[in-house]
């Protein structure tokens, strides 16, 4: 994962995640997220708590999902990606999952909820 923000400005912190430098990887992802469903974190357990907490809940046929879209665009708008990443859980069942959608133009909606909306759509399809 690098994450060192805009080239000479020091921003990492703060703005590595807005069009910058943020590599990860869909795997680096959903390992980041199985670390912390299984309080494995470098952080206290309250941490990792509020953490899961604050994830936006969807529901999805009975699936309880909570998860983080993101979108931008490429080659100067001409193609855009959407992600969906996070967790399900139905029946004492987890699954960790990482979506990304790579379109060769731009839509009306941002491509991050539209990556969301067609996951909750599919997801009792991909779990039978």
């Amino acid at each position: 994962m690098r994450m060192s923000g805009t080239a000479g400005k020091n921003d990492g912190l703060t703005n590595s995640w807005v069009d910058s430098s943020l590599e990860i990887s869909p795997v680096e992802q959903t390992v980041l997220l199985r670390r912390l469903l299984a309080g494995k974190m470098p952080v206290s357990a309250k941490a990792h708590e509020m953490t899961k907490a604050i994830i936006t809940t969807f529901d999805a046929v009975g699936w309880t999902v909570q998860g983080k879209t993101g979108s931008t665009a490429l080659d100067k708008n001409k193609r855009s990606l959407g992600w969906l990443v996070g967790w399900a859980e139905k029946d004492g069942r987890r699954i960790v999952f990482a979506r990304l959608v790579v379109d060769a133009k731009r839509g009306d909606m941002p491509k991050g909820l539209a990556t969301r909306a067609a996951f909750l759509k599919d997801l009792p399809q991909l779990v039978k």
